[in-house]
């Protein structure tokens, strides 16, 4: 069968699926939206409880890991993504869900040998490139300091 180039791209058009790009973006939108809606609200809590605005994000963090763990954990957090997409993956619980799920799922290999080694293969790059664009940027800064 000899296809020509423009022949061959009407064919995978013809099968392709329709991209619902607007939607899915209302959607990333919405999602992510409401889950740094829920982050702000723990943050107005502890600092109605009293932390200072050092140690409030700080918390928030903490709090917002731990959920996205636990939502992945019952299994909850993909659900959410499967609807929200990139929405569900730019907050931190996007991070810690990405650590979350491969240990989760490598789990009836052992401890050793499956969570420990799993646990980083998705999130491993992003840690390393993020401490190493760090390093270089904190280089940056201080011989920028010194001209």
């Amino acid at each position: 069968m000899n296809m020509t180039d423009k022949e061959y791209h009407e064919l995978v058009q013809s099968k392709a699926p329709k991209s619902k790009i607007f939607v899915n973006c209302l959607k990333a939108f919405a999602i992510g939206g409401i889950i740094c809606t829920i982050g702000q609200c723990f943050l107005n809590l502890y600092k109605y409880l009293g932390l200072s605005e050092e140690d409030a994000p700080v918390l928030v963090t903490i709090t917002m890991v731990f959920l996205g763990i636990l939502l992945t954990g019952l299994d909850i957090y993909p659900k959410i993504a499967k609807h929200g997409g990139a929405g569900t993956l730019v907050p931190v619980t996007g991070f810690a869900n990405a650590v979350a799920a491969p240990a989760l799922e490598a789990k009836t290999e052992g401890y050793v040998l499956g969570v420990g080694a799993k646990i980083f293969t998705i999130a491993g790059p992003v840690i390393l490139y993020g401490t190493l664009a760090s390093v270089v940027c904190g280089i940056l800064y201080m011989l920028w300091g010194l001209i």
